[in-house]
Order: C-alpha cells, then structure tokens, then sequence
C-alpha cells in the first residue's frame, strides 16, 4: 500500500515557484512509526520525459500512468517494503527534470539517502545529461547517497541509442549501480528500488552508515533497534576502559 501526491506551484502553473509543501509532508510521515523499522529518503532524479513519475507510479501503484506529463515542481509518494527482514518506509520524492525548475527542486536533494538516476534508452540526450545529475546528488545531497542508475523504456529496444554495455561502464567508472528498466511493463522496476534500500541497510549494518547522523536520509521507526545499532566495537572500547 503507497501514498502518492503532487507538490505544484501555488497558483498551479508552471511559472511560479512557490510550493506548498504542508499536506504532502504530513500525508508521507503518516502512520510511519506504526509500520516501519526505518524510513529512507530516496530521489527520483534524471532529464525531463525520462519516465520518472512512470517509474514511480509503477513501484507505488503497480501499473502504468498512461497520462503522465512533464512533473511541475515535485511529486512524491511512499510505500513501504520489505527488505532482509526489515520493515522499511521509501519516501520518494519525483523531480522535475526540466531546467527552468532546476533551482527549486534541488532544495529537496538535502538529506537523501539513496536516488535513482533515470535516463532514457532511445535518447541520447538524456544520457549525455548524468554527469550533471550526479554531480548535483552528490554535491547537495551527500557524497555517500547510494544511487542507481536505471535506463528507462527498455520495451523501446529497437529505438535505443544508448546501449547496455556503455551505460554499463558509466555507472561503473562513476560507482553506482545499474539496471535497465520499463515503466510501461514494471520489468526491473521494483527490483531498482528494493536493490538501492538493500544497499543501504548493508551500509547500516557495516557501520559505513549513520542513522544517527543529521542528514543522512534515515531514519528510525523502531526504538529498539537504535539501541541495537551501536557502533561495531563499543562494548569493547568501554570495558577496556573500565578501572572495576
């Protein structure tokens, strides 16, 4: 079960930029720490008419958007999933990929935790473009944010100018993982998400990652495992510093 809504411009047009965010923050913190051990805050990142709202809607709704247009400012929707044993909340925030709203939804890069940068098989464009998009996750979100890169519209093979084994080594030069994905099938789609929270709740777990840490784009839902989760080694530390 997800949560979908649409941060837009006031007076509803494209021009301003000036959102309202108060119901959309309320509606995604719903019923959170009733249902899930941690939340993560991921982006949906990438070009405009890439399919970013279509892979959204897929992983929320489980199907295609058919009349998906270009985001206005930002949309969000949440859902919660399984993931090796843990309850986990996605917070997805959907940027607008268009340049003239770059300066607004770049606000919303802050506290990240993981991000799937999206570009589009069959348009060379939106590929030439990652460099840039990942240098803004990186920069204004954090240097450790966990993002994957997804090439979208894999159903359209036979109008692909971008092929698997390019993207492929960009994703590996750059450290970031990758799938090719359908919006319109849900091939790989759900896979992308679950495949970036699994990393992250690695990371948890080796100590790479800090919850506890001001913006890390995590948070906890379940008490008991903030006191579960201390540092590898602090038990020890403090017997050896004992004098008893």
């Amino acid at each position: 079960m997800g949560l979908r809504g649409r941060i837009v411009p006031e007076d509803g047009s494209a021009k301003s930029s000036r959102f309202s965010i108060d119901v959309g923050i309320a509606l995604i913190s719903t019923s959170f720490f009733v249902l899930a051990d941690f939340l993560f805050k991921f982006l949906v990142i990438g070009s405009a008419g890439t399919g970013k709202s279509c892979l959204l809607h897929q992983f929320i709704e489980n199907k295609f958007k058919q009349d998906s247009n270009h985001t206005i400012g930002v949309e969000f929707g949440s859902r919660v999933v399984n993931v090796g044993g843990k309850t986990v909340k996605l917070q997805i925030w959907d940027t607008a990929g268009q340049e003239r709203f770059r300066s607004v939804t770049r606000s919303y890069y802050r506290g990240a935790a993981g991000a799937l940068l999206v570009y589009d098989i069959t348009s060379r464009e939106t590929y030439n473009a990652l460099t840039n998009w990942l240098t803004d996750a990186r920069t204004l979100a954090s240097p450790n944010i966990v993002i994957i890169l997804c090439g979208n519209k894999k159903d359209l093979d036979a109008d692909r100018e971008v092929t698997f084994l390019e993207a492929s080594r960009f994703a590996q030069e750059n450290e970031l993982m990758f799938l090719e994905t359908s919006a319109l099938t849900g091939e790989n789609v759900e896979e992308g998400f679950l495949k970036c929270a699994r990393t992250i709740l690695n990371k948890i777990d080796s100590g790479e990652l800090d919850p506890e840490r001001m913006g890390s784009g995590i948070q906890y839902g379940d008490a008991s495992l903030r006191q579960l989760r201390q540092p590898r080694g602090t038990t020890t530390q403090n017997k050896q510093q004992c004098n008893c």
